[in-house]
């Protein structure tokens, strides 16, 4: 049964739903609400719905509209269309994902302070995860090797890019750069001994001890793990990490030398690591600790991306402190203010 209201009414209530899905929802509910959506309204509608959900797209759509035709800090308008709308929400998923790692790694040592983020803290999250994605896009790749990494122009080149956000704006994007490589160097690229602490909680009673390689070797090919659009919103690929770790730790309880070549080294050789494998990008990050749990997938993903990648660490930080001194700021004191809620995504009172 259709319902016969007048079409501004519906378009009012287009314009208030706050997800694309349920825009998408709405309009399949009868024919009158399906034929406004599909009317001259339809982008309108779903750029509002985007924009409450995955927000502030016009930070998407420098992502995703950034070529080597330009450089990354010069700002680019481009008319919507279906096509844009499909890309901004694919990369808006990603960013909402990093909200629930977010809260998680903020407090992982504080529980009692773990709680929800706010609607403006995600937002402001989201804003940082776009933002160091266009970085990454930009200046992490293959135009970009390491021993061009120090030359003033290539430095200014990305300090230009920084200088397009404020101060307390770069503070956003390091409180959420220093949750990534958490991520990256606890679940992705897992130190020695932090393995080690792992194997000896889980099995207290062993006698025997894992055995840790001292080389990373990467193998020669990595299209077998490149991720596709279809396994990275699979849900059913999604829970494999889990399942794989949990068969890993069972089959390697007894075979300590074998759960050792899941490490990635201890101290120095890990930070390099870590520094390395900052270079990927968030969905990236995303993909690699939901659906390769292994050492060798994940050398194989990397393997797979070019001689440019290895010994060729992240640039970001570096290029942050570049710009915090050109403002009169020093980055460990903007460090230490991040780290104690002063600014960044979460703000304390």
């Amino acid at each position: 049964m259709d319902l016969l209201l007048p079409t501004e009414i519906v378009t009012h209530i287009f314009l208030s739903l706050p997800t694309v899905t349920s825009a998408l929802s709405l309009a399949s509910t009868c024919r009158s609400f399906h034929a406004i959506f599909h009317s001259s309204k339809r982008l309108l509608i779903l750029q509002h719905s985007a924009e409450i959900e995955f927000g502030p797209l016009d930070d998407i759509v420098q992502l995703v509209t950034h070529n080597a035709s330009q450089p990354a800090h010069f700002r680019r308008d481009v008319p919507l269309s279906d096509a844009l709308i499909r890309q901004l929400v694919k990369a808006g998923h990603v960013a909402r994902q990093w909200e629930d790692i977010y809260m998680y790694r903020k407090w992982k040592h504080d529980y009692v302070a773990r709680r929800l983020l706010s609607t403006f803290e995600r937002f402001k999250l989201r804003r940082a995860i776009y933002r160091l994605w266009l970085f990454d896009r930009a200046f992490h790749n293959i135009a970009h090797v390491r021993y061009a990494r120090t030359r003033l122009e290539v430095v200014r080149e990305r300090a230009a890019l920084l200088h397009n956000y404020t101060t307390s704006e770069l503070a956003e994007m390091l409180d959420v750069h220093a949750i990534i490589r958490d991520v990256v160097a606890n679940d992705l690229c897992p130190s020695n001994g932090r393995l080690r602490r792992k194997y000896q909680a889980r099995y207290p009673e062993t006698a025997h001890q894992p055995l840790f390689s001292i080389h990373l070797n990467y193998p020669p090919t990595a299209s077998r793990f490149i991720a596709s659009d279809n396994q990275y919103h699979n849900s059913t690929l999604a829970s494999s990490k889990y399942h794989a770790q949990q068969q890993r730790w069972q089959e390697n309880s007894t075979h300590p030398a074998e759960f050792g070549l899941e490490g990635w080294g201890d101290d120095i050789g890990h930070y390099y690591v870590v520094e390395d494998m900052m270079k990927l990008d968030p969905e990236q990050i995303l993909y690699l600790r939901e659906h390769c749990p292994a050492k060798s997938q994940v050398e194989a993903y990397v393997a797979g991306m070019g001689m440019w990648f290895e010994n060729n660490g992240e640039t970001f930080s570096e290029t942050l402190a570049f710009v915090i001194k050109q403002r009169g700021g020093e980055m460990e004191e903007l460090k230490a203010a991040v780290e104690a809620e002063e600014v960044g995504v979460v703000v304390s009172d």
